[in-house]
């Protein structure tokens, strides 16, 4: 691997470490009367401590802390002391994606997520005669998180207007993100979905989440104003999304579910359009090869021999070079805006920026 992108992943690693401490403290901090930032009304009932065990467990056991990396090298660009309010910005946007995971979830019916058994999956394991109740824990599990991602930064001690300006920032992404999850339902209607349905479907749902308030929420931490900026911002999170997706649904198909740290084929057997998908639904299929298809697609219950058919059905029509074509080209349009960003701000922290996108895109988890 180039010692490039080798150093920008020893970056994200000390980040990682460094956060998953303070996010395992600001869980402790919840159930602490002490500290002032204790939770009101954990102590009635079993329910709502459950839920916050749960959050807990999911958010700790894993993920990549990509959001997190971009965040504090976000903050680097502009400055090299630490910046208020940045541990919480960074909570604060890994609480908003338990959230999406929670609901992701709940939707696709998904039993295992980060190597270990869903949200969804433990409330149905813990109450398999009461389905309803089951998932409806779920849904407000997710709540939960969603509502304590605006609450850390409300709480966070930074000078009221910058504090206004994270909270609404992350509060805006989260409403986005939730529309960006009706496009992704959307998609599996009709007709099959064109590029640009599903460039806004990564867009709304991830991107902005992902990405881009990830880097406006470090720069408001620096004490920087990132309008001047948000053109090139936005089109380098736009390309970076794209290609992250396209690289995650190959993974999907053509993955090591032990790297992966989840089933693949999720998207083959829920009936997802995906981008892997979709590469599927056009291909020039023989009359066997489309009966396979459509035989699997949307079958929950599809077992491995025929994903395995597919796939082998995927790698003849080329379906796995052209995902990772297409992923490649957009990971070097995310690395030419952050090449032009040497001459303004910290290399240190552009060189970040500069070559995430290729380990993005050759990444096996």
């Amino acid at each position: 691997m180039d010692q490039t992108i080798i150093a920008a992943l020893r970056r994200a690693a000390e980040h990682r470490h460094r956060f998953d401490a303070r996010f395992a403290a600001y869980f402790d901090s919840l159930t602490d009367p002490a500290g002032g930032g204790a939770l009101e009304g954990l102590g009635h009932g079993t329910f709502p401590a459950r839920a916050l065990e749960l959050l807990r467990d999911m958010s700790l056991r894993g993920g990549k802390r990509l959001r997190v990396a971009v965040l504090y090298e976000a903050a680097a660009l502009v400055t090299d002391q630490p910046s208020p309010g940045l541990t919480e910005a960074a909570i604060g946007i890994e609480l908003l994606q338990t959230h999406g995971l929670v609901h992701d979830d709940i939707i696709d019916g998904s039993a295992v997520r980060r190597g270990a058994p869903s949200v969804p999956q433990r409330y149905r394991d813990e109450y398999p005669d009461r389905t309803g109740t089951a998932t409806g824990l779920a849904v407000l599990a997710g709540d939960l998180a969603a509502f304590l991602s605006l609450r850390v930064l409300s709480g966070s001690g930074l000078p009221p207007e910058r504090a206004a300006a994270m909270t609404a920032e992350l509060a805006g992404v989260g409403a986005t993100t939730v529309l960006g999850q009706f496009l992704d339902l959307e998609r599996d209607f009709g007709p099959v979905p064109d590029l640009d349905f599903l460039h806004a479907v990564t867009e709304y749902k991830t991107t902005r989440y992902s990405i881009l308030a990830p880097l406006r929420l470090g720069l408001l931490a620096a004490g920087a104003d990132p309008a001047p900026y948000d053109d090139e911002l936005r089109r380098y999170a736009t390309a970076l999304g794209i290609a992250n997706m396209l690289r995650d649904d190959w993974l999907d198909l053509f993955g090591d579910p032990a790297a992966v740290g989840k089933s693949v084929g999720s998207d083959l057997r829920s009936g997802r359009r995906s981008y892997a998908v979709r590469a599927l639904l056009t291909a020039d299929l023989d009359a066997a090869g489309r009966a396979l298809l459509t035989a699997a697609l949307g079958d929950p219950h599809a077992d491995e021999e025929t994903l395995d058919r597919v796939r082998a059905l995927a790698r003849e029509h080329g379906v796995d070079r052209s995902l990772q074509a297409d992923a490649e080209q957009h990971a070097a349009e995310a690395s030419a805006v952050a090449g032009s960003w040497y001459d303004r701000w910290q290399p240190d922290a552009v060189a970040f920026f500069h070559h995430l996108p290729a380990w993005t895109v050759t990444r096996d988890h």
